[in-house]
């Protein structure tokens, strides 16, 4: 088995890399930020689960407004059709 101190020294080696990962792409988020900005490229956000929802709200509204027209329309055309029209 490796020694004790080894493992340990792997371990606390491994937790100093994602540290010090995280706290330069914390320090270069502003200047990549504005990187972005500059040169026309900004990222654009991930919808959030509400603006899905209302996005899908808003869709499934749409496609009830053109099927209530559609049969609307249909039943104008049978009624005229009936009363030969």
């Amino acid at each position: 088995m490796v020694n004790r101190h080894f493992h340990d020294a792997r371990y606390y080696l491994g937790r100093t890399v994602e540290h010090a990962t995280l706290g330069v792409v914390e320090t270069l988020d502003p200047v990549v930020a504005k990187g972005r900005e500059l040169a026309g490229t900004e990222d654009e956000p991930e919808p959030t689960r509400v603006d899905r929802v209302r996005t899908s709200l808003h869709d499934a509204d749409e496609r009830a407004v053109e099927a209530g027209r559609a049969l609307a329309g249909d039943a104008r055309r049978r009624v005229r059709r009936y009363r030969g029209t």
